[in-house]
C-alpha cells in the first residue's frame, strides 16, 4: 500500500475516533468541536477573501525566510566546515545563540524592525538557519580529505575547492537541513503572527477568532489550514529531493 494512502487512512481513522468521542460526550464539543464542524469552518474561512490574503501572507513570509536562511547558512557552513580555525573561534558564539528560542526574541525584534512582516521573517530566518548550518558543517567536515587534496593538486584555490568540491559533496545533507528548516520556518512565522499580533497571516486569524469571536471551530480550522500548508511544503520538498538526489538516501530520508 502506498505511503500516502496509509497516511490518509490513518488520518481518517483519527478523525472518526475524534468525531465519535465528541458525539458520545467523551470530549466537550464546546472546547473541541468534532471534525465535521472544523471542516465546515475551513470552508467558511475560504469563502472570505481576507483569509486567502492571510494564507498568501504566511506562505510568502515563509518562502522569503527560508530563502534568506539558505543564503546565509550555506556559505557560513561551508566556511566553518572548511576552516577549522574560524570554526573554533566562532564556536562559543554559535553555541550561545543556537539554544535561544525564536519566540523569546519577539520583543527585541519588534523594537528593532517593527511589528510588520519584517519581524516574522527575521525570526524565521534565525530559527531556520541552524539546521542548514549544522548539516552543512557536518557534511563538509565528513568529506574525504583525498577529494580536497586532489582539487588542490589540480590547482584549485580555497574558494574553488569550497564551491566545486565541498558544496556538491554536502548538497544532500544541506537539502536535509533545508527540509527541516522549512517546517521550523513555517512554525515560527505562524507563531510570530499570533504572538506579535501581525496584521496579516494565518496566526493572526487564530488570534482574532479566539479572542474576538470566540469561535473555537475557526481557530481549529485555521490551525488545520496551517498544518495542511506544512504537509504540502514537505511533500513538495520530498519530491524535489528525490529528483535532485535520487542517488543518495540522505536528502530524501528527512522529516
Amino acid at each position: 500500500m502506498p505511503r500516502a494512502v496509509r497516511g490518509l487512512l490513518g488520518l481518517l481513522a483519527f478523525g472518526l475516533i475524534w468525531e465519535v468521542a465528541v458525539a458520545v460526550g467523551l470530549l466537550p464539543a464546546r472546547f473541541l468541536p468534532p471534525p465535521s464542524v472544523v471542516l465546515a469552518g475551513v470552508v467558511e474561512l475560504f469563502t472570505r477573501e481576507a483569509f486567502l490574503r492571510d494564507v498568501v501572507a504566511t506562505v510568502l513570509a515563509w518562502a522569503i525566510a527560508l530563502g534568506l536562511a539558505v543564503a546565509v547558512a550555506v556559505p557560513a557552513g561551508l566556511v566553518l566546515g572548511t576552516l577549522p580555525g574560524v570554526r573554533a573561534a566562532s564556536r562559543v558564539l554559535v553555541e550561545f545563540l543556537r539554544p535561544i528560542p525564536s519566540v523569546a526574541l519577539i520583543p527585541l525584534v519588534v523594537l528593532l524592525v517593527g511589528g510588520g512582516p519584517e519581524a516574522k521573517i527575521t525570526l524565521a530566518v534565525y530559527a531556520a538557519a541552524w539546521p542548514i548550518l549544522y548539516n552543512t558543517i557536518y557534511a563538509v567536515g565528513a568529506m574525504d580529505p583525498v577529494l580536497r587534496d586532489t582539487a588542490r593538486t589540480c590547482g584549485a584555490g580555497p574558494v574553488a575547492t569550497m564551491l566545486g568540491v565541498a558544496l556538491p559533496h554536502a548538497a544532500p545533507f544541506v537539502f536535509t537541513g533545508v527540509r527541516m528548516a522549512a517546517a521550523i520556518a513555517l512554525i515560527v512565522v505562524v507563531s510570530t503572527e499570533f504572538l506579535a499580533g501581525a496584521s496579516r497571516g494565518i496566526g493572526n486569524v487564530v488570534l482574532t477568532t479566539s479572542s474576538g469571536a470566540g469561535r473555537v471551530d475557526l481557530v481549529l480550522a485555521a490551525t488545520l489550514v496551517a498544518g495542511t500548508v506544512g504537509i504540502l511544503i514537505n511533500q513538495a520538498l520530498e519530491r524535489l529531493g528525490e529528483r535532485l538526489f535520487g542517488w543518495s538516501t540522505v536528502g530524501t530520508d528527512a522529516v
